[in-house]
């Protein structure tokens, strides 16, 4: 075979690659969207889990291949809006929030509305910030975070034989929403270069984590995406915090200074007469 015809079905393999990803991402949405609508709420979390890991699994292959393009942005996006949008928004409701009381459907179904709208705008303000952000944080919750406390909130739920209570994830929904669409930083993991030499301590922290999660595939990974979600906030909280202090401790030399500046006039003063 030519050396050019080679050179063409490899480059071609490159930009297909990241994008088949993505499509079996969208797939797997999908299908929890169908999981859900039939009631086979376990089915539905999985398949949001195996949504998450494709994209990310997509995005780390584009940039491997160096094989970024906008078309691949945009329909990375879309898939995103149904597989962390959607799909847990009616998950959500069809779980635990159809079960608010009958006077109270409205509210149910607003809050599931909620979840998917907010996506759908940090989805948005995601792509018209490409470039623009620090790399090492995302600002606000990342919708597969969102999607995955769901998706993990259902399978610790079933394993355990719990019934949800839907006023608790009623509230869980208002949170999540506002959280996608805040300013709160949290961590995104994207400073980690998989081409590069890592730290052994990044490689043990990856490998306990896996083994915590097949340990108990039902509860660990549950505990992690809420520790996830909780970080953002009271990293937040504690910089506020400081923020308060650090002010206060500025405005406490302001006065300790002027009122030295105003002693030392009326010392001149007095010196004078």
């Amino acid at each position: 075979m030519p050396r050019s015809r080679v050179r063409g079905i490899s480059q071609k393999g490159v930009y297909i690659l990241p994008s088949l990803f993505t499509s079996m991402g969208l797939f797997a949405g999908f299908y929890a969207l169908i999981g859900a609508i039939q009631g086979r709420f376990e089915l539905a979390g999985w398949a949001i889990i195996v949504a998450a890991i494709f994209d990310i699994l997509d995005g780390r292959v584009a940039r491997l291949l160096q094989a970024e393009t906008a078309f691949g942005a945009e329909y990375d996006s879309l898939c995103d809006m149904l597989s962390f949008g959607i799909a847990p928004a009616v998950l959500m409701y069809l779980w635990a929030l159809v079960h608010l009381p009958a006077e109270l459907h409205k509210l149910a179904w607003l809050a599931a509305f909620g979840l998917a709208a907010c996506a759908a705008l940090r989805l948005a303000r995601f792509n018209v910030q490409v470039g623009k952000q620090d790399k090492r944080y995302f600002q606000g919750l990342p919708t597969p975070a969102s999607a995955l406390l769901v998706a993990t909130a259902v399978l610790f739920h079933e394993d355990a034989g719990l019934e949800p209570w839907p006023w608790l994830w009623f509230g869980v929904s208002l949170v999540l929403s506002w959280l996608m669409v805040s300013n709160v930083r949290f961590v995104s993991g994207k400073n980690v270069d998989l081409r590069q030499r890592q730290s052994v301590g990044i490689v043990v922290f990856m490998i306990a984590a896996i083994a915590f999660i097949m340990a108990d595939p039902y509860r660990v990974p549950f505990t992690l995406v809420l520790a996830y979600c909780l970080h953002g906030p009271l990293i937040s909280l504690w910089q506020h915090h400081r923020l308060a202090r650090y002010r206060l401790a500025r405005r406490k030399v302001t006065a300790r200074r002027r009122r030295e500046r105003e002693s030392r006039v009326k010392n001149t003063g007095e010196e004078e007469r």
